[in-house]
Protein backbone atom coordinates (compact mmCIF):
# COMPACT_ATOMS: atom_id res chain seq x y z
CA UNK A 1 0.00 0.00 0.00
CA UNK A 2 1.64 3.39 -0.89
CA UNK A 3 1.03 6.63 0.24
CA UNK A 4 2.40 8.26 -2.39
CA UNK A 5 1.31 8.39 -5.88
CA UNK A 6 4.41 8.93 -7.83
CA UNK A 7 5.28 6.04 -11.19
CA UNK A 8 5.20 6.12 -15.11
CA UNK A 9 2.35 3.99 -16.36
CA UNK A 10 2.07 2.68 -19.82
CA UNK A 11 -0.81 4.35 -21.48
CA UNK A 12 -2.23 3.98 -25.44
CA UNK A 13 -1.89 6.20 -28.23
CA UNK A 14 -4.47 8.80 -26.42
CA UNK A 15 -2.94 8.30 -23.14
CA UNK A 16 -3.18 11.00 -20.38
CA UNK A 17 0.21 11.62 -21.32
CA UNK A 18 -0.54 13.46 -24.11
CA UNK A 19 0.53 17.46 -24.87
CA UNK A 20 -3.01 18.27 -23.90
CA UNK A 21 -2.29 17.28 -20.02
CA UNK A 22 1.72 18.21 -20.27
CA UNK A 23 1.04 22.07 -20.33
CA UNK A 24 -2.26 21.85 -17.91
CA UNK A 25 -3.62 19.40 -15.68
CA UNK A 26 -7.01 20.53 -16.70
CA UNK A 27 -8.05 20.60 -20.63
CA UNK A 28 -9.17 24.51 -21.56
CA UNK A 29 -12.15 22.34 -23.48
CA UNK A 30 -13.26 21.29 -19.97
CA UNK A 31 -12.31 24.05 -17.52
CA UNK A 32 -13.18 27.69 -19.26
CA UNK A 33 -10.35 30.22 -18.13
CA UNK A 34 -11.84 33.64 -16.98
CA UNK A 35 -9.56 37.01 -17.19
CA UNK A 36 -8.01 37.63 -13.86
CA UNK A 37 -9.66 40.04 -11.60
CA UNK A 38 -8.93 41.04 -7.93
CA UNK A 39 -12.59 40.88 -6.08
CA UNK A 40 -13.23 42.28 -2.33
CA UNK A 41 -15.60 40.52 -0.78
CA UNK A 42 -17.67 42.31 2.43
CA UNK A 43 -19.25 39.59 4.60
CA UNK A 44 -22.59 41.11 5.32
CA UNK A 45 -25.02 40.44 8.64
CA UNK A 46 -26.89 38.30 6.44
CA UNK A 47 -23.98 36.02 4.85
CA UNK A 48 -23.12 35.91 8.66
CA UNK A 49 -25.88 34.84 9.84
CA UNK A 50 -26.24 31.75 7.22
CA UNK A 51 -22.07 30.67 8.39
CA UNK A 52 -22.97 30.97 11.82
CA UNK A 53 -25.83 28.78 11.81
CA UNK A 54 -23.66 26.41 9.44
CA UNK A 55 -20.93 26.12 11.85
CA UNK A 56 -23.12 25.18 14.54
CA UNK A 57 -25.10 22.67 12.24
CA UNK A 58 -24.53 19.39 14.70
CA UNK A 59 -23.97 17.50 11.38
CA UNK A 60 -20.59 18.70 10.59
CA UNK A 61 -19.23 16.59 13.42
CA UNK A 62 -19.76 13.72 11.12
CA UNK A 63 -18.21 15.44 8.15
CA UNK A 64 -14.99 15.05 6.18
CA UNK A 65 -13.01 16.64 3.62
CA UNK A 66 -11.23 13.87 1.16
CA UNK A 67 -8.74 16.38 -0.71
CA UNK A 68 -5.36 15.54 -2.86
CA UNK A 69 -2.50 18.15 -3.86
CA UNK A 70 0.41 17.36 -6.13
CA UNK A 71 4.13 16.14 -4.45
CA UNK A 72 6.05 18.62 -4.17
CA UNK A 73 9.58 17.16 -3.96
CA UNK A 74 8.00 14.08 -2.30
CA UNK A 75 4.17 12.95 -1.38
CA UNK A 76 5.93 12.99 2.41
CA UNK A 77 6.61 16.80 2.52
CA UNK A 78 2.88 17.57 0.28
CA UNK A 79 1.31 16.23 3.76
CA UNK A 80 3.56 17.92 6.39
CA UNK A 81 3.20 21.39 5.18
CA UNK A 82 -0.83 20.83 4.68
CA UNK A 83 -0.86 19.07 8.26
CA UNK A 84 1.38 21.51 9.95
CA UNK A 85 -0.95 24.48 8.67
CA UNK A 86 -4.41 23.02 9.45
CA UNK A 87 -3.48 21.13 12.20
CA UNK A 88 -0.45 21.51 14.04
CA UNK A 89 -0.22 25.64 13.72
CA UNK A 90 -3.91 26.47 13.29
CA UNK A 91 -5.51 23.19 15.23
CA UNK A 92 -8.19 23.72 11.98
CA UNK A 93 -8.90 20.71 11.41
CA UNK A 94 -7.89 16.68 12.41
CA UNK A 95 -6.05 15.05 9.31
CA UNK A 96 -5.05 11.44 8.13
CA UNK A 97 -3.07 10.30 5.18
CA UNK A 98 -5.87 8.24 2.78
CA UNK A 99 -4.08 5.40 1.54
CA UNK A 100 -5.04 5.21 -2.30
CA UNK A 101 -3.11 1.84 -4.39
CA UNK A 102 -1.48 1.82 -7.49
CA UNK A 103 -4.35 1.93 -10.05
CA UNK A 104 -3.90 1.54 -13.57
CA UNK A 105 -4.50 4.83 -15.18
CA UNK A 106 -6.14 4.21 -18.74
CA UNK A 107 -6.47 6.75 -21.75
CA UNK A 108 -7.44 10.00 -21.51
CA UNK A 109 -11.21 9.35 -22.83
CA UNK A 110 -11.84 6.35 -20.54
CA UNK A 111 -11.16 8.56 -17.66
CA UNK A 112 -13.04 11.86 -18.49
CA UNK A 113 -16.25 9.24 -19.35
CA UNK A 114 -15.39 7.43 -15.73
CA UNK A 115 -15.33 10.80 -14.17
CA UNK A 116 -18.91 11.08 -14.76
CA UNK A 117 -20.13 7.96 -13.89
CA UNK A 118 -18.22 7.35 -11.07
CA UNK A 119 -20.22 10.54 -9.88
CA UNK A 120 -23.28 8.79 -10.59
CA UNK A 121 -22.33 5.59 -8.82
CA UNK A 122 -21.08 7.98 -5.76
CA UNK A 123 -24.58 9.17 -5.30
CA UNK A 124 -26.30 5.74 -6.14
CA UNK A 125 -24.05 3.96 -3.73
CA UNK A 126 -24.65 6.69 -1.17
CA UNK A 127 -28.84 6.46 -1.95
CA UNK A 128 -28.26 2.65 -0.50
CA UNK A 129 -26.18 2.93 1.84
CA UNK A 130 -28.78 4.98 3.76
CA UNK A 131 -31.42 3.38 3.30
CA UNK A 132 -29.93 0.08 5.29
CA UNK A 133 -29.21 2.12 7.73
CA UNK A 134 -32.62 3.77 7.95
CA UNK A 135 -34.41 0.65 7.29
CA UNK A 136 -32.31 -0.64 10.55
CA UNK A 137 -33.71 1.94 12.54
CA UNK A 138 -37.09 1.18 11.49
CA UNK A 139 -37.19 -2.62 12.26
CA UNK A 140 -35.02 -1.91 15.65
CA UNK A 141 -38.39 -0.07 16.45
CA UNK A 142 -38.43 0.46 20.19
CA UNK A 143 -34.54 0.26 20.00
CA UNK A 144 -33.56 2.76 17.67
CA UNK A 145 -31.23 4.14 20.27
CA UNK A 146 -28.94 1.19 19.18
CA UNK A 147 -28.78 1.84 15.87
CA UNK A 148 -25.73 3.71 15.73
CA UNK A 149 -23.77 1.00 17.87
CA UNK A 150 -25.20 -1.29 15.21
CA UNK A 151 -23.93 0.63 11.91
CA UNK A 152 -20.34 -0.83 11.69
CA UNK A 153 -18.29 -0.90 8.60
CA UNK A 154 -15.84 -4.36 8.51
CA UNK A 155 -16.29 -4.52 11.93
CA UNK A 156 -14.89 -1.05 13.18
CA UNK A 157 -17.03 2.30 13.83
CA UNK A 158 -17.31 4.63 10.44
CA UNK A 159 -15.09 7.20 11.82
CA UNK A 160 -12.45 4.41 12.37
CA UNK A 161 -12.61 2.79 9.21
CA UNK A 162 -12.85 6.05 7.11
CA UNK A 163 -9.61 7.25 9.13
CA UNK A 164 -7.85 4.12 8.61
CA UNK A 165 -9.06 3.07 5.35
CA UNK A 166 -7.39 0.38 3.14
CA UNK A 167 -8.04 -0.50 0.02
CA UNK A 168 -9.49 -4.30 -0.43
CA UNK A 169 -7.73 -5.74 -2.47
CA UNK A 170 -9.54 -9.20 -2.26
CA UNK A 171 -13.06 -7.65 -3.75
CA UNK A 172 -11.44 -4.81 -5.47
CA UNK A 173 -7.98 -5.94 -7.36
CA UNK A 174 -5.47 -3.15 -8.56
CA UNK A 175 -4.93 -5.56 -11.40
CA UNK A 176 -8.18 -4.73 -13.11
CA UNK A 177 -9.05 -1.72 -14.74
CA UNK A 178 -10.45 1.47 -13.09
CA UNK A 179 -14.25 0.91 -15.39
CA UNK A 180 -14.48 -3.19 -14.20
CA UNK A 181 -13.70 -1.80 -10.49
CA UNK A 182 -16.41 0.54 -10.88
CA UNK A 183 -18.51 -1.73 -12.10
CA UNK A 184 -18.01 -4.44 -9.85
CA UNK A 185 -19.08 -2.10 -7.28
CA UNK A 186 -22.15 -1.13 -8.95
CA UNK A 187 -23.30 -5.10 -9.48
CA UNK A 188 -22.93 -5.35 -5.74
CA UNK A 189 -24.59 -2.90 -4.55
CA UNK A 190 -27.47 -3.46 -7.41
CA UNK A 191 -27.71 -6.69 -5.86
CA UNK A 192 -28.16 -5.22 -2.22
CA UNK A 193 -30.82 -2.87 -3.38
CA UNK A 194 -32.59 -5.91 -4.79
CA UNK A 195 -32.61 -7.93 -2.04
CA UNK A 196 -33.52 -5.13 0.25
CA UNK A 197 -36.62 -4.41 -1.66
CA UNK A 198 -37.43 -8.05 -1.42
CA UNK A 199 -36.94 -8.33 2.10
CA UNK A 200 -37.99 -5.17 3.68
CA UNK A 201 -41.23 -5.97 1.33
CA UNK A 202 -42.16 -9.03 3.01
CA UNK A 203 -40.91 -8.13 6.70
CA UNK A 204 -43.52 -4.80 6.14
CA UNK A 205 -46.30 -6.78 5.33
CA UNK A 206 -45.77 -8.97 8.13
CA UNK A 207 -46.03 -6.40 10.75
CA UNK A 208 -48.84 -4.34 8.71
CA UNK A 209 -50.71 -7.61 9.17
CA UNK A 210 -50.06 -7.84 12.96
CA UNK A 211 -50.34 -4.37 13.70
CA UNK A 212 -53.87 -4.04 11.87
CA UNK A 213 -55.04 -7.63 13.97
CA UNK A 214 -53.84 -5.58 16.83
CA UNK A 215 -55.75 -2.47 16.04
CA UNK A 216 -58.47 -4.83 15.55
CA UNK A 217 -58.21 -5.93 18.98
CA UNK A 218 -57.71 -2.21 20.33
CA UNK A 219 -59.35 0.10 18.56
CA UNK A 220 -63.39 1.56 18.67
CA UNK A 221 -66.34 -0.48 19.31
CA UNK A 222 -67.43 0.21 16.30
CA UNK A 223 -64.67 -1.70 13.82
CA UNK A 224 -63.15 -3.76 16.52
CA UNK A 225 -62.61 -7.33 17.09
CA UNK A 226 -65.18 -8.34 19.31
CA UNK A 227 -64.15 -12.18 20.01
CA UNK A 228 -61.79 -11.03 22.95
CA UNK A 229 -64.91 -9.24 24.76
CA UNK A 230 -67.62 -11.31 24.31
CA UNK A 231 -68.68 -14.97 26.35
CA UNK A 232 -70.02 -17.97 25.43
CA UNK A 233 -73.12 -17.29 27.92
CA UNK A 234 -73.97 -13.89 26.67
CA UNK A 235 -75.47 -15.68 23.73
CA UNK A 236 -78.74 -17.78 22.90
CA UNK A 237 -77.30 -20.62 20.75
CA UNK A 238 -78.56 -23.34 18.75
CA UNK A 239 -82.50 -22.17 18.71
CA UNK A 240 -84.72 -22.42 15.64
CA UNK A 241 -86.26 -19.10 16.62
CA UNK A 242 -84.02 -16.99 18.25
CA UNK A 243 -81.00 -14.89 18.08
CA UNK A 244 -78.68 -12.41 19.71
CA UNK A 245 -77.27 -9.37 18.25
CA UNK A 246 -74.41 -7.50 19.42
CA UNK A 247 -75.44 -3.43 19.41
CA UNK A 248 -72.75 -0.43 19.49
CA UNK A 249 -74.32 2.81 21.29
CA UNK A 250 -73.04 6.02 21.63
CA UNK A 251 -72.34 6.79 25.15
CA UNK A 252 -75.30 9.99 25.23
CA UNK A 253 -77.85 7.49 23.89
CA UNK A 254 -77.87 4.81 26.77
CA UNK A 255 -80.53 5.75 28.56
CA UNK A 256 -82.44 6.22 25.55
CA UNK A 257 -81.12 2.74 24.14
CA UNK A 258 -82.92 1.19 27.46
CA UNK A 259 -85.78 2.54 27.83
CA UNK A 260 -86.88 2.27 23.58
CA UNK A 261 -84.81 -0.94 22.56
CA UNK A 262 -87.47 -3.56 23.84
CA UNK A 263 -89.83 -0.95 21.15
CA UNK A 264 -87.68 -1.22 17.94
CA UNK A 265 -89.72 -4.53 16.63
CA UNK A 266 -92.17 -6.65 17.70
CA UNK A 267 -91.20 -9.42 19.01
CA UNK A 268 -88.38 -8.58 20.82
CA UNK A 269 -87.64 -10.89 24.36
CA UNK A 270 -87.76 -8.69 27.25
CA UNK A 271 -85.20 -6.95 29.32
CA UNK A 272 -82.59 -9.28 27.50
CA UNK A 273 -80.42 -6.58 26.94
CA UNK A 274 -76.98 -6.98 28.88
CA UNK A 275 -73.76 -4.49 29.10
CA UNK A 276 -70.83 -6.45 27.79
CA UNK A 277 -68.12 -3.52 27.79
CA UNK A 278 -68.30 0.01 27.57
CA UNK A 279 -65.16 2.95 26.62
CA UNK A 280 -65.47 6.73 26.67
CA UNK A 281 -67.05 6.99 23.32
CA UNK A 282 -69.34 3.11 23.17
CA UNK A 283 -71.16 1.05 24.96
CA UNK A 284 -71.58 -2.58 23.49
CA UNK A 285 -75.45 -4.52 24.23
CA UNK A 286 -76.66 -7.76 23.69
CA UNK A 287 -80.32 -7.90 22.77
CA UNK A 288 -82.51 -11.26 21.95
CA UNK A 289 -84.94 -11.33 19.52
CA UNK A 290 -86.71 -13.46 17.03
CA UNK A 291 -84.88 -14.28 14.06
CA UNK A 292 -87.48 -13.02 11.42
CA UNK A 293 -88.04 -9.50 12.59
CA UNK A 294 -83.92 -8.87 12.77
CA UNK A 295 -83.82 -6.90 9.82
CA UNK A 296 -86.62 -4.51 11.31
CA UNK A 297 -84.79 -4.18 14.39
CA UNK A 298 -81.78 -3.44 12.60
CA UNK A 299 -83.66 -0.49 10.54
CA UNK A 300 -85.19 1.28 13.34
CA UNK A 301 -82.18 0.61 15.39
CA UNK A 302 -80.21 2.21 12.37
CA UNK A 303 -82.50 5.59 12.44
CA UNK A 304 -81.63 5.78 16.49
CA UNK A 305 -78.18 5.57 15.87
CA UNK A 306 -77.69 2.51 17.60
CA UNK A 307 -75.12 0.44 15.42
CA UNK A 308 -75.93 -3.88 15.00
CA UNK A 309 -72.68 -5.45 14.72
CA UNK A 310 -72.19 -8.06 12.22
CA UNK A 311 -71.16 -10.84 14.60
CA UNK A 312 -71.68 -14.78 14.39
CA UNK A 313 -70.39 -16.70 18.20
CA UNK A 314 -68.06 -20.11 16.93
CA UNK A 315 -65.34 -21.08 19.14
CA UNK A 316 -63.98 -22.35 16.72
CA UNK A 317 -63.34 -19.47 14.51
CA UNK A 318 -62.44 -17.35 17.94
CA UNK A 319 -59.98 -19.46 18.52
CA UNK A 320 -58.06 -19.53 15.21
CA UNK A 321 -58.33 -15.68 15.38
CA UNK A 322 -56.26 -15.82 18.38
CA UNK A 323 -54.04 -18.48 17.19
CA UNK A 324 -53.28 -16.29 14.03
CA UNK A 325 -52.33 -13.38 15.71
CA UNK A 326 -49.64 -15.65 18.36
CA UNK A 327 -48.27 -16.83 15.09
CA UNK A 328 -48.25 -13.38 13.65
CA UNK A 329 -45.96 -12.50 16.84
CA UNK A 330 -43.72 -15.77 16.41
CA UNK A 331 -42.87 -14.93 12.66
CA UNK A 332 -42.16 -11.54 12.88
CA UNK A 333 -39.40 -12.56 15.69
CA UNK A 334 -38.37 -15.51 13.38
CA UNK A 335 -37.69 -12.75 10.80
CA UNK A 336 -36.68 -10.37 12.79
CA UNK A 337 -33.16 -11.53 14.16
CA UNK A 338 -31.85 -12.74 10.48
CA UNK A 339 -33.39 -9.33 9.08
CA UNK A 340 -31.29 -7.32 11.39
CA UNK A 341 -27.93 -9.23 11.14
CA UNK A 342 -28.29 -9.25 6.53
CA UNK A 343 -28.82 -4.93 7.83
CA UNK A 344 -26.24 -5.00 9.77
CA UNK A 345 -23.53 -7.27 7.25
CA UNK A 346 -24.95 -5.12 4.22
CA UNK A 347 -24.70 -1.87 5.40
CA UNK A 348 -21.09 -2.58 6.39
CA UNK A 349 -20.87 -3.97 2.18
CA UNK A 350 -22.16 -0.69 1.07
CA UNK A 351 -20.32 2.14 3.28
CA UNK A 352 -17.42 0.12 2.45
CA UNK A 353 -17.60 0.26 -1.23
CA UNK A 354 -19.16 3.84 -0.93
CA UNK A 355 -15.39 4.76 0.32
CA UNK A 356 -13.79 2.41 -2.43
CA UNK A 357 -15.96 4.67 -4.99
CA UNK A 358 -14.59 8.07 -3.02
CA UNK A 359 -11.09 6.44 -3.46
CA UNK A 360 -11.75 6.18 -7.29
CA UNK A 361 -13.25 9.37 -7.58
CA UNK A 362 -10.09 10.95 -5.83
CA UNK A 363 -7.39 8.90 -8.23
CA UNK A 364 -9.25 9.87 -11.57
CA UNK A 365 -9.40 13.50 -10.47
CA UNK A 366 -6.10 13.69 -9.25
CA UNK A 367 -4.97 12.22 -12.47
CA UNK A 368 -7.28 14.89 -14.73
CA UNK A 369 -5.99 17.54 -12.87
CA UNK A 370 -2.27 17.39 -12.12
CA UNK A 371 -1.85 15.29 -15.02
CA UNK A 372 1.49 12.32 -15.55
CA UNK A 373 3.32 10.78 -13.99
CA UNK A 374 0.73 9.94 -11.13
CA UNK A 375 2.52 11.54 -8.31
CA UNK A 376 -0.06 13.08 -5.57
CA UNK A 377 -1.34 12.86 -2.11
CA UNK A 378 -5.01 11.93 -0.86
CA UNK A 379 -5.81 13.52 2.66
CA UNK A 380 -8.81 13.04 4.63
CA UNK A 381 -9.55 16.09 7.18
CA UNK A 382 -12.09 16.46 9.98
CA UNK A 383 -12.91 20.16 10.51
CA UNK A 384 -13.13 21.34 13.73
CA UNK A 385 -17.45 22.37 14.05
CA UNK A 386 -16.45 25.98 14.41
CA UNK A 387 -13.30 26.44 11.88
CA UNK A 388 -14.96 25.11 8.55
CA UNK A 389 -14.60 28.77 6.72
CA UNK A 390 -11.23 28.95 7.83
CA UNK A 391 -9.81 25.44 7.07
CA UNK A 392 -11.51 26.41 3.28
CA UNK A 393 -8.95 29.72 3.09
CA UNK A 394 -5.96 28.26 4.30
CA UNK A 395 -6.82 25.58 1.76
CA UNK A 396 -7.55 28.08 -1.03
CA UNK A 397 -4.33 29.97 -0.05
CA UNK A 398 -1.56 26.71 0.17
CA UNK A 399 -3.15 25.42 -2.98
CA UNK A 400 -4.68 28.66 -5.01
CA UNK A 401 -1.34 28.57 -7.05
CA UNK A 402 -2.96 25.02 -8.84
CA UNK A 403 -5.83 26.65 -10.68
CA UNK A 404 -6.52 30.46 -10.12
CA UNK A 405 -9.41 30.20 -11.93
CA UNK A 406 -11.11 28.01 -9.34
CA UNK A 407 -11.07 30.84 -6.92
CA UNK A 408 -12.65 33.31 -9.69
CA UNK A 409 -15.12 31.07 -10.24
CA UNK A 410 -15.91 30.73 -6.71
CA UNK A 411 -16.62 34.32 -6.28
CA UNK A 412 -18.89 33.91 -9.74
CA UNK A 413 -20.86 31.51 -8.40
CA UNK A 414 -21.61 33.17 -5.29
CA UNK A 415 -22.00 36.67 -6.40
CA UNK A 416 -25.10 35.10 -9.43
CA UNK A 417 -25.96 32.51 -6.89
CA UNK A 418 -25.55 29.97 -10.16
CA UNK A 419 -23.90 26.73 -10.34
CA UNK A 420 -22.87 25.49 -13.58
CA UNK A 421 -21.54 21.68 -13.85
CA UNK A 422 -17.74 21.65 -15.14
CA UNK A 423 -17.97 18.67 -18.09
CA UNK A 424 -15.59 15.58 -17.69
CA UNK A 425 -15.40 16.26 -13.96
CA UNK A 426 -18.24 15.90 -11.73
CA UNK A 427 -19.39 18.74 -9.97
CA UNK A 428 -20.52 22.23 -10.27
CA UNK A 429 -18.56 25.71 -9.71
CA UNK A 430 -19.83 25.88 -6.13
CA UNK A 431 -17.74 22.78 -5.42
CA UNK A 432 -14.51 22.88 -7.50
CA UNK A 433 -11.62 24.10 -5.98
CA UNK A 434 -7.83 24.51 -6.71
CA UNK A 435 -7.48 21.00 -5.30
CA UNK A 436 -9.19 18.05 -5.94
CA UNK A 437 -12.11 17.85 -3.08
CA UNK A 438 -14.82 15.21 -2.20
CA UNK A 439 -17.25 15.82 1.38
CA UNK A 440 -18.12 12.51 2.86
CA UNK A 441 -20.61 12.70 5.55
CA UNK A 442 -20.80 9.85 7.78
CA UNK A 443 -24.14 10.77 9.49
CA UNK A 444 -26.25 8.01 8.30
CA UNK A 445 -29.77 9.48 9.51
CA UNK A 446 -29.49 11.93 7.68
CA UNK A 447 -32.09 12.03 4.93
CA UNK A 448 -31.41 11.18 1.31
CA UNK A 449 -33.38 12.28 -1.55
Amino acid sequence: MTQCHKRYPVTSEQSVNSPRLTHSPVPEARVPKRPKRVRHFKRNSQSSLVFSLLSNHPNNMSEYWLISAPGDKTCQQTWETMNNLTSKQNELSENFKFHIPDLKVGTLDQLVGLSDDLGKLDGFVDQITHKLAQYLGEVLEDHKDKLHENLMANNSDLSTYLTKFAWDMAKYPVKQSLRNIADIISKQVCQIDVDLKSKSNAYNNLKSSLQSMEKRQSGSLLTRNLGDLVKKEHFILDSEYLTTLLVVVPQIAVQDWNATYEKLANMIVPRSSHLIHSDSDYSLFTVTLFKKVVDEFKTHAREKKFMVRDFTYNEEELAAGKTEVAKLHTDKKKQFGPLVRWLKVNFSECFCAWIHVKALRVFVESVLRYGLPVNFQAMLLHPHKKSMKRLRDVLNQLYGHLDSSAQQQQGGSSNTGESVDIPGLGFGQADYYPYVYYKINIDMMDAKA
